[in-house]
């Protein structure tokens, strides 16, 4: 399973989430931090090639 980092907006701290199959993306996944468990949202996009994760709080 393929993995990429995201930095909680909350704790700051980086930490790795799973990515969905290149034919979920672009999805949003509502996502508790595995650092402070705060909750977020793990937005995935995809270049064509790779798939990248990224974080943002639930209220931005």
């Amino acid at each position: 399973m393929e993995t990429d980092d995201v930095i909680c907006p909350t704790c700051f701290e980086s930490f790795s989430v799973p990515l969905p199959g290149i034919a979920e993306v672009p999805a949003e996944v509502d996502y508790d931090c595995e650092i402070c468990c705060r909750p977020m949202i793990v937005s995935f996009e995809s270049d064509g090639e790779e798939i990248y994760a990224s974080a943002r709080g639930i209220h931005d």
